[in-house]
């Protein structure tokens, strides 16, 4: 049998597979084994082994391919696809990348007030949907490749006696 390009590890009610669209390296999606549309339909065992296993996966994305940040984030409501969390690694270069493209910018007209901070996580998250994840031509990643990566997470997360 063909290993999927894409997998990093299972447990027995998630899938952890690297982003298939996307060209940002360690951008995981964390899938229900069995198909659900809320959390209250999975079960309890599977609901059991979601937080070490969104745990691992972010200790895995900070150590192993130096994440400054690790999103994660449920969205989606496509009637086809099961439950999943997006887990989006922030590297220093993405933000820098992020800082750099002035179509950006028009975002600072958007707020009111004072922030806590000169960007947020909905934003970065913005830039990466669209640059790394639509645009036919992303920016050029910094260090590993998308390849690499997913060779280095799933040897690290597979490694561990917890999964």
């Amino acid at each position: 049998m063909k290993l999927d390009p894409h997998f990093i590890a299972e447990t027995d009610g998630w899938l952890v597979t690297h982003r298939a669209d996307s060209a940002l390296p360690g951008y995981l999606i964390i899938s229900s084994k069995n198909f659900a549309t809320d959390l209250s339909e999975l079960s309890a065992g599977t609901l059991q082994e979601l937080g070490p296993l969104l745990a691992r996966v972010q200790t895995n994305l900070r150590q192993r391919l130096s994440a400054r940040r690790v999103y994660i984030s449920r969205y989606g409501h496509i009637p086809d696809y099961t439950i999943h969390f997006h887990v989006i690694p922030i590297y220093d270069w993405v933000e820098e990348l992020f800082w750099q493209d002035p179509r950006y910018r028009v975002l600072e007209s958007l707020t009111e007030g004072q922030g806590n901070s000169e960007t947020d996580g909905a934003e970065l998250t913005l830039y990466v949907w669209r640059e790394f994840c639509e645009r036919a031509d992303p920016p050029p990643a910094t260090g590993r490749t998308v390849a690499e990566a997913i060779r280095l997470l799933r040897k690290s997360m597979n490694s561990s006696p917890s999964l």
